[in-house]
């Protein structure tokens, strides 16, 4: 069953064994990162396992959640470092795959 837009959804950043950054949305952080380091994700990360969750941030929609990875994609790489820097994952504490990082 498809989850409907009501669901909390993620933007999140990984950072693979080659040093580089992937951005994505999910709607279970937990599952999608399983499947990164299976992976059966995406191509771009099926070659630079393993890879680690750096950052995770809480979106209300999926709409606001694709809008908010295009906008982290343009980013420049030190810019992304500094998001990286801020805490996000630190402030994603409550949901459970934080712990499991």
């Amino acid at each position: 069953m498809a989850k409907t837009s009501d669901s909390q959804w993620f933007v999140y950043l990984l950072k693979c064994s080659d040093d580089s950054l992937y951005t994505g949305i999910t709607t279970d952080v937990k599952r999608r990162c399983g499947q990164h380091e299976a992976g059966t994700a995406s191509r771009y990360t099926r070659g630079r396992r393993p890879t680690c969750l750096v950052y995770l941030e809480a979106i209300a929609n999926r709409s606001l959640a694709l809008k908010r990875e295009l906008a982290i994609k343009a980013l420049a790489r030190h810019e992304k470092m500094l998001l990286i820097r801020s805490g996000a994952l630190d402030n994603a504490a409550g949901h459970p795959f934080h712990a499991q990082r």
